[in-house]
């Protein structure tokens, strides 16, 4: 994916970036609701709810530029697109990762999604990212459990990816929610920036 380059001496967080990433445990995770409501009610119509959630951690993502911003040593990179890699289930319990580009319209992503994660349920190598690319967010859903916070296994520090986990869909008053987790680094996301993705994950699942 495209990249560029963040001007340091014009970058208005430059000074946090240089303290958190001096950090041993700069990363964060925070868990909130998410209605799913709208999503559900699309489910009768043959929507997947698991593509269109997919679809909306993506937009939410693209939403906020800090949360497409990658760092190598001093060097800040601000992506304009971002794959989504998420975790796919195979037959035997054993799991393997997809990565589909992420698509501001849901049809076009729908349909791209489908085929992408079918083609990695059917077999092959784990398809773990090596550490050679930024230009991608970590996506996983949890539909076991209705969990109240989680947070992720990191490889070191200077893991800057964001990863985003889901939880059971429950009903309750007539309403269906689930938990969503971002876990961030905070050299680069700070809490006004983990609140306009909520804000945009939950505009995004209101109007598939």
């Amino acid at each position: 994916m495209a990249g560029l380059i963040v001007d340091l001496n014009c970058w208005a967080r430059a000074d946090q970036f240089r303290l958190f990433r001096s950090y041993e445990k700069p990363h964060y995770a925070v868990t909130a609701r998410v209605d799913v409501s709208h999503v559900m009610a699309q489910k009768a119509a043959g929507v997947s709810v698991y593509r269109a959630c997919l679809w909306a951690i993506g937009a939410g993502l693209h939403a906020v530029p800090e949360l497409c911003m990658r760092f190598r040593g001093d060097v800040v990179t601000r992506y304009d697109r971002v794959d989504l890699s998420m975790t796919v289930p195979l037959a035997d319990g054993n799991f393997r990762y997809a990565y589909v580009p992420w698509q501001p319209d849901f049809a076009a992503f729908d349909g791209c999604a489908a085929a992408l994660i079918a083609e990695v349920a059917a077999g092959g190598d784990l398809n773990a990212n090596n550490g050679g690319r930024d230009d991608v967010a970590y996506l996983s859903a949890m539909p076991w459990l209705d969990y109240s916070s989680i947070n992720n296994a990191l490889p070191h520090a200077q893991d800057c990816i964001p990863r985003v986990s889901w939880g059971k869909i429950v009903e309750g008053s007539g309403r269906w929610s689930m938990a969503m987790t971002i876990e961030v680094h905070h050299a680069l996301v700070d809490g006004r920036q983990v609140g306009e993705f909520f804000a945009a994950v939950q505009g995004a699942l209101d109007q598939v």
